[in-house]
């Protein structure tokens, strides 16, 4: 007896779903709901969704409606009854525009925000790391030393990676083993070679018709030169500092000998390392920091450049164009 009443229960119940499944794939195919049938084109735009008669108007109730949740949350837009500007609005948390700036002056980084070098400073670190330990060197390493105080110099980067690994390592010694990599050997070209630009001289001559373009570079006066010197957007850079010529970075002296007695918020400092974020502020000069969204470790990055004021984050140097007034 009791197996029957529980085989009974279950065809009412199982039929029920039955039938709603049925009705509802019934209702898309005539269009009258679901995001992939051709919904009446009124349903596009709701603005809330309703519960119990009311419209709530909040993203806890999009969550609740599997219909409503999912294609906002997980699949994207495209899929979701929800415009973007509605999605923003409903949940209280629309992305603050970044407002333009007119800075008078701006100062570059090179490495990282006007040549790509990945394949040439940071690859012969890779490799001079290796050679003075004897274990491969990962990318994952690189970037976390990379992303501490002080490691804006490569050399000094490689010294304390080496050490770290029990290799003790001079400044000195880490230097004239990098070179090699770097510049070539025994007729061998060097990772030098590999550079690319990332900014076309036409912007960086467009920037010059309104701005005062300068340069605060972590590179020597040599490695400076070899770029430079062939590159037709040079000639546009009022003031040039090195490491040669200036305390490195993080120390603000470069900054500092480009403003002279000028305001520091009448500039605009771009870079792409924590050093740069920590001359910036030391000179109290606005930053905008360089972080690809494909960068490794981004999260931590993008937190660290925020909590030293950076005014935004570009994809790339070229995305500066949009932010100027």
């Amino acid at each position: 007896m009791f197996g029957k009443e529980c085989f009974a229960r279950m065809v009412m119940k199982y039929g029920k779903i039955r039938r709603n499944v049925i009705g509802a794939l019934l209702s898309r195919k005539v269009g009258t709901q679901g995001p992939r049938f051709g919904r009446p084109k009124r349903w596009r735009n709701v603005g809330a969704c309703v519960e119990g008669g009311k419209r709530k108007e909040s993203m806890g109730c999009i969550r609740k409606e599997g219909g409503f949740g999912r294609g906002a949350e997980t699949r994207g837009l495209g899929r979701s009854r929800y415009t973007r500007v509605e999605l923003e609005r409903t949940s209280g948390v629309a992305k603050r525009a970044v407002k333009k700036v007119d800075p008078e002056i701006l100062i570059f980084d090179v490495d990282g925000v006007l040549i790509d070098v990945k394949e040439t400073f940071w690859r012969s670190a890779l490799q001079t790391v290796e050679k003075l330990t004897g274990k491969k060197a990962t990318w994952a390493e690189l970037h976390k030393w990379k992303r501490q105080p002080g490691n804006n110099d490569d050399w000094m980067m490689v010294s304390q990676w080496v050490t770290a690994r029990g290799v003790p390592t001079t400044y000195e010694e880490a230097r004239e083993a990098f070179q090699p990599f770097y510049w070539g050997s025994n007729g061998k070209p060097g990772n030098v070679t590999k550079e690319k630009w990332l900014v076309t001289p036409k912007l960086v001559e467009k920037w010059a018709q309104r701005r005062e373009l300068n340069l605060f570079t972590g590179r020597t006066r040599p490695e400076f030169v070899y770029s430079f010197e062939r590159w037709p957007a040079a000639k546009y850079f009022r003031k040039v500092v090195t490491m040669d010529d200036a305390r490195k970075k993080p120390y603000p002296d470069g900054l500092i000998a480009i403003l002279g007695k000028r305001d520091p918020e009448s500039a605009l400092y771009v870079g792409d390392n924590v050093d740069d974020a920590l001359s910036a502020k030391a000179a109290g000069v606005p930053f905008m920091a360089i972080l690809p969204k494909r960068a490794y470790d981004y999260r931590e990055r993008a937190k660290k450049f925020r909590e030293l004021g950076a005014l935004t984050l570009l994809e790339r140097a070229r995305d500066l164009d949009r932010r100027l007034v």
